[in-house]
Order: structure tokens, then sequence, then C-alpha cells
């Protein structure tokens, strides 16, 4: 459960407002003016952009949120190698994404790397952008960088650094609180995706795969703003297609994170891997109307 406090300021936001529309659109030039200050300052660290919005801004409230909503999620099966969450307010999407975070706790100790891709929402770019932060921020404090990894990936030539796409960028940000609880020390290598191919988001996976130590972690909500009987439907062959490891049948409707989704498919199918659903609701599930709704999925793949 999420904690009361917090729980009763976010029930005021729509879950539109934690998807997409974290913030008033500012003029061209007032944005850009922002962005540079901003990129000037991640020259040593990222600052959170949506605590206080999409999870709770003060460490005590966010540290019991987290536990209690891994505490309600039963872990099941091996620990997984990948998985995909989602990446709402935690309102909306923390029970399922506890459901898959959950799974990590027996290997607390044995991952020091996460490889975190999410879909971009604020900037628009090509390829995939990473980060010249050496550690970003949160209320639960620094997550430093793997600057060897990101270095590594910047090889490719899909791979940029992008300060500016990473600012205010929430689909990676809300997935470091879960981590920061559930491991006991990790870096991290996050890019945000842009527009890219499934195949150049494969070979980025493929290069950082590592072995136990590294975890990939896909950020990604399904079927967006449809009724709870369309949302269902939509969601459930999204849930289908993952599990069949077949990217092709998923396009930009079923998911926003379908092109990092897509290339972790590909990378699974050609490794021999098995996808599991874990939990399959939406914000009408949670906490949200059942007019219009935003799907969320917890998949993880061993």
């Amino acid at each position: 459960m999420v904690s009361g406090e917090f729980a009763r300021a976010a029930r005021r936001i729509t879950p539109a407002v934690y998807t997409l529309r974290m913030r008033p659109r500012c003029p061209e030039s007032v944005l850009t003016a922002l962005i540079r200050q901003e990129e000037t300052a991640m020259s040593l660290s990222r600052s959170p952009a949506v605590a206080g919005l999409f999870y709770p801004g003060d460490p005590r409230v966010l540290k019991r949120t987290v536990d209690e909503l891994l505490a309600e999620a039963s872990p099941e099966g091996e620990p997984p190698k990948a998985l995909i969450v989602p990446h709402a307010g935690y309102i909306y999407s923390g029970p399922i994404a506890a459901t898959a975070y959950a799974t990590l706790i027996r290997v607390r100790a044995t991952v020091h790397r996460v490889v975190l891709l999410g879909p971009a929402h604020r900037v628009a770019l090509r390829g995939l952008a990473a980060s010249s932060a050496d550690r970003f921020e949160t209320p639960l404090g620094p997550v430093q960088l793997d600057r060897a990894a990101i270095d590594l990936a910047l090889t490719l030539p899909q791979v940029r650094l992008m300060d500016a796409a990473h600012v205010q960028e929430h689909s990676l940000e809300v997935q470091l609180p879960f981590l920061q609880e559930v491991l006991e020390r990790f870096s991290l290598a996050p890019f945000v995706v842009g527009d890219a191919g499934p195949e150049e988001v494969a070979e980025v996976l493929d290069l950082l795969w590592g072995g136990p130590e590294t975890l990939i972690v896909i950020s990604s909500d399904l079927s967006h703003y449809h009724t709870y009987a369309t949302a269902r439907a939509l969601d459930t062959a999204t849930s289908a297609a993952i599990e069949a490891l077949r990217p092709q049948d998923i396009g930009y409707e079923q998911a926003c994170g379908r092109i990092p989704v897509n290339g972790l498919l590909a990378v699974a199918r050609r490794r021999g891997m098995q996808a599991r659903t874990l939990d399959l609701r939406n914000s009408g599930d949670t906490a949200g109307s059942r007019d219009q709704v935003v799907g969320y999925g917890a998949y993880v793949f061993h």
C-alpha cells in the first residue's frame, strides 16, 4: 500500500499527468535555457525531476512507500536476467512495478550493475541518449553511474551523450528508488531511447549483457487512454506478444516504450530466453477512473 500522506495528494492527479504531462510546457526559449542550466549542473549529478509528484519527495515517506509495496508483492520463480516494468506514479503503477522488483530480493548481493532503458517523453532524439553525469540523485541518496559501461556503449554509432534527454525524463527516474531498496549496491548505465530500431537497442543490450552481476531493466507503460475494457484487451494481446518474444506484434499504441521493449525481445529470442507475465493491470484497477486508463505490466526474463 502506498503511504497515506502521499496517496491523498497523488489521487488529485490523473494518470495522464503521471505519464506524459508532468509539467506545463514552457516556451521553447525558456525550456532551452532551463535545460542548459541543468545540463551544466549535470556534469557531476542529475537532480530528481519528479520527486514529490510521481513518488514521495520525503526520504522517509519514500522508503516506507517502496518497502510497503515490495512487502505486498509475492516473489515467484527464479531471479530474472531482465525486467519490463511500468513508469507511472507510484499510486498508479507502483504495485505492478513492485511485483517485478520483488523477484530480485534473493540476488540483492549478486547484481552490481543495472542497465536501464526507457523511452523519451520530453526531448526528441535519434538513437539512444547517454548521460555525462557521475551520479543520479534521488531522495534516498545518489546512484553512481557506471562510466565504463556507458563509455563502451558510446562506441556504437546509435548512442551519444545528450544530457537534455535525461534532465526531465521520468521513465528512468521512477525506477531508482525501487532499485535502491531491493539491491545492496549497484552502479547504473541509463539510456533514454528515442527514434531507434529494435536492433539498434538490441546491439546495446548485447554489448552490456554481462553475467549474473548485470540486470537489464526496460521501463514501459502499456496502452494509453482507452476505456477499461479496450485497454484490457490490448494489454492482454501485448502480454501474449511479450511472452512469445514477438517484437513485430507490438506497436506504439500498445506500449510507449515499444522500442526498448522490442529490442529486449529480439535479444531474448536469440538467446533462447523465456518471458513471463507477473502482473497485468491498469490505472482503473489501482487508483484511477475506468473511463480512460493507462495499462501497466510486470514481466521477467530468464
